[in-house]
């Protein structure tokens, strides 16, 4: 019985070798398994970005010419308010050249006045004077 033993024994030894190796590779094989779904994973990753570059490529193309277009808008918006703002300033300088040439003809009145006056408080000293050297004979 001793040898029957021993070889139980030798035989729960190895059984439990093997399973302790079994399990090893199991684990062995699970960490396998494990980096070849990592690997499966980041090709899926990798493939789902390369994808995204093209379409993130594309979208940007769209993004820019929506940009040209939004700016295109934007300027021609710009370029009505500032022609509007010249018509209303152009039209208002034409309803002040109106306003000017009333300023401008009451000026010119009031300088009229003043140099009649003028004219008119000189004038009889004027007509002496002229008569003065019309009169008078040299010889």
């Amino acid at each position: 019985m001793h040898d029957q033993e021993l070889t139980t024994i030798a035989e729960f030894s190895n059984s439990r070798t093997f399973r302790k190796r079994d399990t090893e590779m199991e684990k062995g094989q699970g960490g396998i398994q494990m980096l070849l779904a990592a690997e499966q994973e980041a090709q899926q990753i990798i493939a789902a970005a390369k994808a995204g570059y093209w379409c993130s490529s594309a979208a940007k193309a769209t993004r820019v010419k929506e940009a040209k277009e939004e700016a295109e808008r934007e300027v021609a918006e710009y370029r009505a308010k500032c022609e509007s703002e010249f018509r209303k300033k152009l039209a208002e300088s034409n309803g002040d050249s109106g306003s000017n040439i009333k300023r401008l003809d009451r000026e010119m009145k009031r300088k009229i006045e003043n140099l009649k006056e003028q004219a008119s408080k000189v004038s009889p000293q004027v007509v002496n004077l002229l008569l003065k050297y019309v009169t008078s004979v040299k010889n």
